[in-house]
């Protein structure tokens, strides 16, 4: 079977919310040196390139840009179709700046509900795995939210791996480079408390359906599940019970069509699924956890009934 990587995808039935999304929710830094008299054109140009947001993006490339020059090409380059993430080189995940190269998965804000509930499993101190980390994002903002956590991400794409390793590095974490467990430290197996695999889940028929930003500029690698999209995650599945500790829980998004499919194979690995929505974000998130293990009793002292007669 293929290795895979990256971050999780938008899948058809969960359309990637635009790229602007991230810019109408921050209020970037005004250290541009480029006039605020050009805003108008800018928006402009991107609205007639039908950038739903275009005010928002205009405001983002305005304050990123440090000449006339730059901020051209920079709304020509989102105009083009470019991800505005990829433009300014950030996307804002859970009030985090993100660092995200060309090529590299843009973290979706559906995604952060998987961290919120990652965030109500991890007590401090707890052992995180990033899989499939993309550009590490989901990682980075679940440690900030848990005070002395240990964190490990992994990719198999190598420009994924140098995104993370700027956004995990300021975390105090590390990023491995390889196949989804093969390049995690061997002290790590058991002892992982929260195991977030943000796994691709569009099924490979369905790749070409996605949103032009995500099929042309995202690595087809952080998108492609697989005939039913569940490739990927059924590797990480075989795998999860030897990495986590007893009590610990893998964490993935899917699409709401595909959960039950998604928990059959968890629960056949041996952990105990449950599944979470949130309409809002149009968010659907399998928790599945590894049994404790039960404590044995030890065997009865008492003399049996009618013993000595």
């Amino acid at each position: 079977m293929a290795p895979h990587s990256a971050s999780r995808p938008a899948g058809p039935a969960h359309p990637a919310a635009p790229s602007a999304s991230a810019a109408s929710s921050v209020t970037a830094p005004a250290t541009s040196s480029v006039t605020p008299s050009v805003t108008p054109a800018v928006v402009a140009r991107l609205r007639a390139a039908g950038c739903v947001f275009a005010e928002e993006e205009a405001e983002l490339l305005l304050s990123a840009a440090r000449s006339a020059g730059e901020l051209d090409a920079m709304a020509g380059q989102r105009a083009a179709g470019r991800p505005l993430e990829h433009v300014v080189g950030w996307a804002v995940f859970r009030g985090l700046r993100i660092a995200v190269d060309d090529g590299v998965f843009v973290p979706r804000r559906r995604t952060e509900f998987l961290v919120e509930r990652a965030e109500e499993l991890a007590r401090p101190g707890a052992v995180v795995v990033d899989l499939c980390c993309g550009s590490g994002a989901l990682g980075a903002a679940l440690v900030a939210a848990v005070d002395g956590a240990e964190l490990h991400a992994a990719d198999i794409d190598p420009a994924a791996v140098r995104c993370a390793r700027r956004n995990v590095a300021a975390a105090g974490g590390r990023v491995h480079e390889g196949d989804l467990y093969a390049p995690l430290p061997r002290d790590l197996r058991g002892r992982v408390d929260v195991l977030l695999a943000n796994v691709p889940y569009v099924p490979t028929g369905e790749v070409e359906l996605l949103p032009a930003e995500a099929r042309v500029h995202e690595a087809r690698v952080a998108l492609d599940g697989g005939a039913d999209g569940l490739d990927v995650l059924r590797r990480v599945t075989t795998g999860a019970a030897a990495w986590l500790a007893p009590g610990g829980s893998l964490l993935f998004e899917t699409s709401e069509r595909q959960a039950a499919e998604a928990t059959r194979i968890t629960a056949a690995g041996g952990l105990t699924p449950r599944v979470e929505h949130c309409e809002d974000r149009y968010a659907t998130v399998v928790i599945a956890t590894r049994p404790r293990e039960r404590r044995q009793e030890p065997p009865s002292r008492e003399r049996p009934t009618g013993a000595g007669r």
